[in-house]
């Protein structure tokens, strides 16, 4: 019982101590979060800490750099749209794959060449490796009469970024409707 009550009388006194020094400590604190700056350079220290640590939480101080990745934050089901923000050049260079029409293949000393139609109602001579806004004409078979284009594809699903459309050319009859 005794040894009860001295267990009980240290821990007390231990309290009152631990509140008597720690007062202080305590105003000392409060004035300083209500604006007095009269703390030394360590506290300054600390509270610089804490403010970087405060701006990392709400997002002010992160930046991301994907170095040539892709956002893993962005979504792959939405399309990309940053390719119609900038503008196309002129002539065949600003054309899609998809908007070219080929009318021909030409036979030339120097190799075959394919004659399109653009969307401006103009004719265009493409060579193997002529580039067009969203692709490159990589083969041109003159006796099948067709021409491969390989278009860039920006879609994260797919494996390939890219693929290759192959344009025909139709016989007179199918063209004309005629048999």
């Amino acid at each position: 019982m005794i040894r009860r009550r001295l267990v009980w009388l240290l821990v007390t006194a231990t309290l009152v101590l631990l509140a008597t020094f720690s007062a202080p400590a305590f105003s000392k604190l409060q004035a300083e979060s209500a604006g007095d700056t009269g703390g030394t350079d360590r506290d300054r220290t600390v509270d610089e800490i804490l403010r970087q640590q405060q701006d990392l939480i709400e997002g002010q101080r992160f930046s991301y750099d994907p170095q040539g990745r892709r956002d893993p934050f962005a979504s792959l089901f939405e399309d990309d749209r940053q390719n119609e923000d900038r503008p196309r050049p002129k002539g065949v260079a600003g054309m899609l794959v998809s908007e070219l029409d080929l009318v021909g293949i030409v036979e030339h000393p120097t190799g075959a060449v394919a004659f399109v139609n653009g969307t401006d109602n103009k004719g265009y001579f493409l060579r193997v490796g002529d580039s067009v806004y969203d692709g490159t004409l990589i083969a041109i078979d003159s006796p099948r009469g067709r021409v491969t284009f390989r278009q860039q594809v920006d879609d994260p699903r797919q494996i390939k970024p890219f693929r290759d459309v192959v344009k025909k050319l139709l016989p007179l009859d199918e063209e004309t409707g005629n048999e």
